[in-house]
């Protein structure tokens, strides 16, 4: 059962990113860089860090869809689909707001209601880090990635005077 509820939410994907890039995305450029472009970059860069995650998981670039790569990495969640939903909820906790972002977590919890509590520890895991959501990553390729992903991972203090 568990399988036919995955190929569902596959099957739902599958159909409804196209449109999600054309009407959502239209003002967004894709990035200029390829996977094997990637892999050029200094060791220990974001941008070597990422061509190594498509080499490893034999995937390819979706145009305008980079960041959600850039996700996975920052956040330890994997391409299966509970850890996908998982990081729209971390996301969402990150204060990301889309009607697409909202349709995955309610078509997600009410496909794996038995996930909810990871989704709930992804939500709060999601509100404890600086806000990354918007950041436009293309621009931050070369730098390091252990220390943007420690950067991001911690939470904005206030400072009080």
């Amino acid at each position: 059962m568990k399988k036919l509820r995955t190929q569902f939410l596959l099957f739902m994907y599958e159909n409804s990113q196209k449109q999600y890039r054309k009407y959502f995305k239209k003002k967004k450029r894709q990035w200029q860089f390829n996977e094997k472009q990637l892999l050029s970059f200094k060791e220990d860069s974001l941008g070597k860090t990422m061509g190594e995650f498509y080499q490893k998981h034999g995937f390819r670039m979706i145009p305008k869809m980079e960041n959600h790569d850039v996700y996975h990495l920052i956040t330890d969640y994997s391409t299966n689909i509970q850890d996908e939903i998982a990081m729209q909820y971390l996301l969402f906790g990150n204060g990301k707001r889309s009607a697409y972002l909202l349709g995955v977590l309610l078509l997600g919890t009410f496909v794996f209601p038995e996930y909810y509590k990871t989704y709930r520890k992804a939500f709060q895991k999601g509100r404890n880090m600086r806000s990354f959501h918007d950041w436009d990553f293309e621009n931050l390729l070369w730098q390091n990635f252990d220390h943007l992903k420690d950067f991001i991972q911690q939470k904005q203090t206030p400072v009080y005077y």
